[in-house]
């Protein structure tokens, strides 16, 4: 095989893996997130992630607008289940009073979470979505799952220190995705 056709094949391996961070949709907020769309995509189930996506990772309970968006989501009947590398405590104090199944230290991107959440919820893949602010563990993980994922942008520019570690890798990605023209939007 000749220089130029392993260097080109080796462009296209590159392509491929770093597709896997791609969101197929990219909102605002998870308020951007309608039931009406949703259903209109046939999702009956959500993953979404907690920190920096529904609250900031410092804050302990929902706001009154998360509550809201929970409901609406129930009175749709589309489940949510909320999956986080967190510690079981922060999940647990978050998710108990939304009556919202969880799944704590779920160590994202890995694909064992996503499958727990989604047979809990008694769904199949595709009608789930998975919702996260994080391109390293939400969207990586939901792509490799084979889920239909969206990213949020983060509630807050601050994280803890791993998060933080990733954003930076993140921010290399983002880049580069925007120099192929695979996205449009600002950071």
């Amino acid at each position: 095989m000749s220089k130029e056709l392993e260097a080109r094949d080796k462009v296209n391996e590159v392509n491929r893996l770093l597709r896997r961070f791609l969101p197929n949709e990219h909102v605002k907020s998870v308020f951007d997130i309608k039931p009406e769309d949703l259903k209109a995509k046939a999702i009956k189930g959500i993953i979404t992630d907690l920190d920096n996506t529904l609250v900031a990772w410092d804050v302990a309970d929902a706001t009154p607008e998360i509550i809201d968006w929970f409901k609406s989501m129930e009175e749709n009947n589309i489940k949510i289940t909320i999956i986080s590398n967190n510690k079981e405590e922060r999940v647990k104090l978050f998710s108990e009073p939304l009556n919202t199944p969880f799944v704590f230290s779920a160590r994202k991107p890995l694909g064992r979470a996503f499958k727990r959440a989604t047979q809990s919820m008694g769904l199949n893949r595709e009608d789930v979505v998975v919702i996260g602010d994080q391109l390293l563990t939400d969207v990586l993980g939901g792509n490799s799952a084979g889920f239909y994922t969206i990213l949020v942008v983060p509630i807050v520019q601050t994280d803890g220190k791993i998060t933080k570690i990733n954003r930076q890798i993140e921010r290399r990605i983002l880049s580069w995705m925007r120099r192929k023209g695979m996205i449009s939007w600002e950071e």
